[in-house]
């Protein structure tokens, strides 16, 4: 074989110089300035040595009577799984260990990593084809140093015509482990005609190819190239700064052609042995552009670099299984290095992606974050935080997530106007200062980077193109030692990740569990603030916000304190609530605070009161626009709503969900009306459809009445003399979005806004708004309307001598299942002071049945606080049925037992 035509055959970097010893010879020297280009070079050679280290390790060298303790080939070798071998690499390279030959019989194996498989190699081709037809197949596309579509095609139809696949593999290999080979390829130029198109998606398919040799020199492709593509790819931005034509495109534009390379995958991607060129590639290209964005600030240099992603993430195997292992992993590690700018303009360009295509990419992530959770064990030793490769996909998938968001329907014009006065600060600021506390969050609530960045908010969104359950990973959540996490998202260090900073990945559950923490810290802050500013003052104060009410005038008690509050120092509702009622024993340890809230919303939903409206189609209530009450009662209600959440208590209240949107901050608009008034909303609906002539036929002006408390008409004109303009099939859009504004909007202004004051004194420092959407924010306040009894059953646990084989608890769970709707609420009433179910359902509720002594008359009892049910040991059934029954239904007040 002549020099040229080694040079061809060769799949494999040249071989390290090696010591007498058998080791590489690497020598330490003193350190010393290095220009990029010899820096990169030692990284290539290490890396190809650790390599070199590995198959050692895992293959061995051939040589059956090999002495080196660390060859497979030696005996009494211990086989390690590659993950160890792949740390026992790394050690060797430290401190120089022996590194053995490849034997003469080592051939066509994959030790063709190995300098001697490009000899091993040019046999398998000697065997398949003359040494002519290799030198001048190999000789065409050696240069080929980025790829085209049209350039793809005429390489596999040479490679076809020949059945040898090897000439595309190693230009594959050498194109898609180069991160400036990459960028340069598949770039967009004049539109393609409909012949040409026709043309080239009528090519034949792929034939088959001879499967040793292909396997071959997929596994060796990119080794020959990969310290050129260490190099080339740290250079990208210097070299190719003229072609950067980023300038001319728009926002949510990239210069490469992303039709042509979703047809090249289709193309190759059917072929196994192709597919492990694109598998091997990105094994080469990740690490290198990791360091590329980490280091050299490539981006900023050439935004196209941009390219290299989008063409990556349009290989539709990403998410299969031998991708999970490595490539991908190491992919997220350097996709999440991106800068912020890049990030933005990644999510711009998805968002005109197909559902399918979005929720392709969301399950990618999704699948790497996944395995990785079920094959390692976590745990509050070995937190999921420090992960690597979940936190990169976790990143990454963030992206994904915004592309869905501004994908879907956007809503940025219908805004709630911020309070124009300020919410009062307490009176304990200065002494916070003096004491080294500065108010925590005084820029306001945390708002992602890449919101920022894109300028828009999740709530924007109407709906977005996949769901938004699609991005919650529930594996992950079950995992996640939410207390750790929440120390993160607080401390806000660049070393330690917080999955609170990508709250799309988790569920309800665990996001309640995170502002719970935010609460009781926040509870206990101030209880800490109260001792030292007590300490100065010289006063006692009280740590607790304390409520004593009259169960007779809950409303008067419990309202004029909180205004009291509110006035003179807000920052005692964020203390924890404690409630005492007059003439009663009870301690609050919870459970009184829950039936205060329960009474406190059965009193101030009356409809005789009259500060809301109910709505007996929907069973929703409604701010009453003519109500007599003044701001100030609205002020408290929110209030009462924000210590709810404050202090982890459901409330049951019918609100429709444009009130949550509102609380979020975006009005109302005409299709929030399906939800609060769904009869008008209908009725508009038809108007927006109707065929005919609307002037004509229906004779409607831009005035419409209502009726006040007492029932009396009230007119309303939606334009300036708007009894004079009728309503035509060109005006009816504006007038249904007019009609709608006043309706969830105008008419209720001053009530709501006194409202949403009330509700933003108690939440405006925690992380709600960050966390929670609007749907997710009414589950957090009334529960969830789901009673299921059985999982109830399944999460209680028992005490006193009692256990899930005993008798009693065998008949009370049967007589329990047999009560009606009705009655199973009154029993969650009685035991745990609210009828609803908690933030994921009765299962998350952990109830406990104590023995309370053998039979007797007496009823069962309960400690709301603690969700303890305390039960005689009753001799039958029907008994136990009766004194259960009485004892739900008659269930009022506190005593002590």
């Amino acid at each position: 074989m002549n020099s040229d035509e080694k040079e061809d055959c060769e799949c494999a970097p040249p071989q390290a110089e090696t010591s007498p010893a058998g080791g590489p010879d690497r020598e330490y020297e003193e350190p010393e300035i290095e220009n990029p280009e010899a820096s990169r070079m030692k990284r290539a050679a290490a890396k190809h040595l650790i390599e070199r280290y590995y198959h050692q390790l895992t293959e061995g060298c051939g040589n059956e009577t090999c002495s080196n303790s660390w060859c497979a080939s030696s005996v009494g070798f211990n086989r390690m799984d590659n993950n160890a071998a792949a740390v026992k690499a790394l050690e060797l390279y430290k401190v120089n260990a022996k590194l053995c030959d490849p034997h003469p019989s080592k051939k066509g194996t994959a030790s063709a990593y190995l300098e001697s498989s490009a000899r091993s190699n040019s046999a398998c081709l000697n065997r398949k084809m003359n040494h002519k037809d290799v030198h001048s197949a190999r000789d065409n596309f050696k240069d080929v140093n980025y790829l085209t579509e049209e350039k793809v095609y005429e390489i596999l139809d040479i490679c076809g015509e020949k059945e040898d696949y090897s000439p595309l593999i190693r230009v594959l290999g050498r194109v898609f482990s180069s991160a400036e080979g990459l960028v340069e390829s598949f770039r967009r130029s004049k539109p393609h005609t409909k012949e040409e198109l026709k043309s080239l998606q009528g090519k034949d398919e792929d034939k088959d190819e001879d499967e040793k040799e292909a396997a071959a020199c997929s596994a060796t492709a990119m080794e020959d190239d990969s310290p050129a593509s260490s190099s080339s790819s740290s250079r990208l931005g210097e070299g190719s700064s003229e072609k950067n034509d980023v300038q001319k495109l728009a926002p949510d534009e990239v210069s490469v052609d992303i039709e042509a390379v979703r047809r090249v995958y289709e193309r190759l991607l059917s072929n196994e042995k192709i597919e492990a060129a694109f598998l091997n590639a990105l094994v080469y290209l990740s690490p290198n552009v990791e360091c590329d964005l980490t280091y050299h600030n490539v981006y900023s240099r050439d935004p196209n670099y941009l390219n290299l992603f989008v063409i990556v993430m349009e290989n539709s195997n990403l998410h299969s299984p031998e991708y999970l292992e490595i490539a991908l992993p190491q992919f997220c590690k350097a996709m999440s290095k991106l800068p912020l700018p890049a990030q933005a303009k990644l999510a711009r360009l998805w968002a005109h992606y197909s559902a399918e295509q979005i929720r392709r990419m969301v399950e990618t992530f999704q699948q790497l974050i996944t395995y990785k959770v079920i094959s390692n064990e976590f745990n509050s030793r070995n937190l999921v935080n420090d992960d690597d490769a979940v936190v990169a996909s976790t990143k990454c998938l963030k992206i994904v997530y915004y592309a869905n968001v501004l994908g879907g329907e956007i809503d940025m014009e219908h805004n709630e106007e911020e309070d124009e006065e300020p919410i009062p600060e307490s009176s304990e600021l200065t002494l916070q200062e003096l004491l080294g506390e500065e108010r925590r969050n005084k820029k306001g609530p945390r708002v992602d980077p890449v919101e920022t960045e894109l300028g828009i908010r999740t709530n924007d969104c109407r709906r977005p193109l996949i769901p938004f359950e699609e991005f919650v990973n529930e594996p992950l959540n079950e995992v996640l030692e939410m207390d750790k996490d929440y120390t993160f998202f607080k401390v806000e260090t660049e070393n330690k990740f917080s999955f609170m900073t990508c709250p799309f990945i988790l569920n309800a559950v665990t996001k309640n569990l995170g502002l719970y923490y935010d609460n009781r810290i926040r509870m206990y802050s101030e209880r800490r603030i109260t001792v030292l500013y007590s300490l100065v003052q010289g006063q006692q104060l009280n740590p607790y916000l304390r409520l004593k009410v009259r169960r007779d005038h809950i409303i008067d008690d419990a309202l004029v304190r909180l205004e009291m509050i509110a006035m003179e120092n807000p920052a005692d509702l964020k203390k924890q609530l404690y409630v005492e009622f007059e003439g009663e024993q009870g301690v609050d340890e919870g459970g009184v605070s829950k039936e205060f809230f329960q009474l406190v919303v059965e009193e101030i939903f009356n409809p005789d009161i009259g500060m809301f409206t109910y709505d007996e189609r929907t069973k929703m209530f409604w701010f009453n626009p003519s109500s007599l009450e003044n701001e100030g009662q609205y002020t408290l209600i929110g209030i009462v709503l924000g210590l709810a959440i404050y202090n982890n208590c459901i409330l049951d209240v019918h609100f429709p969900m444009v009130v949550y949107r509102k609380l979020m901050g975006k009005k109302g608009t005409f299709r929030d009306l399906a939800d609060a008034n769904p009869v008008l909303h209908q009725s508009l609906k038809e108007l927006m459809e109707y065929e005919g002539s609307v002037e004509e036929d229906m004779m409607i002006t831009f005035q419409i009445s209502e009726t006040d408390l007492y029932g009396n008409p009230l007119m309303y004109d939606l334009r300036e003399n708007g009894d004079k303009i009728p309503v035509t099939n060109e005006n009816r859009k504006e007038f249904v979005a007019q009609y709608a504004e006043y309706m969830l909007n105008k008419s209720v202004e001053k009530q709501f806004k006194a409202f949403r004051r009330g509700f933003h004194m108690v939440t405006n420092e925690s992380p709600l708004k960050y966390l929670f959407r609007p749907e997710e924010i009414e589950l957090l306040i009334c529960g969830s309307r789901n009673l299921d009894f059985l999982a109830l059953e399944e999460t209680t646990e028992y005490d006193g001598g009692y256990n899930r084989d005993s008798r009693i608890i065998k008949e009370f769970w049967e007589t329990l299942h047999s009560f009606g709707e009705d009655q199973k609420r009154l029993f969650l009433q009685f035991t745990t002071g609210t009828d609803r179910a908690p933030v994921g359902g009765l299962g998350k509720l952990k109830m406990i049945i104590a023995k309370n002594g053998p039979d007797t008359d007496r009823l069962p009892t309960s400690h709301t606080c603690f969700n303890v049910l305390l039960l005689p040991e009753y001799n039958d059934v029907e008994k136990l049925r009766e004194r259960l029954l009485k004892a739900i239904t008659y269930a009022k007040g506190f005593g002590m037992l």
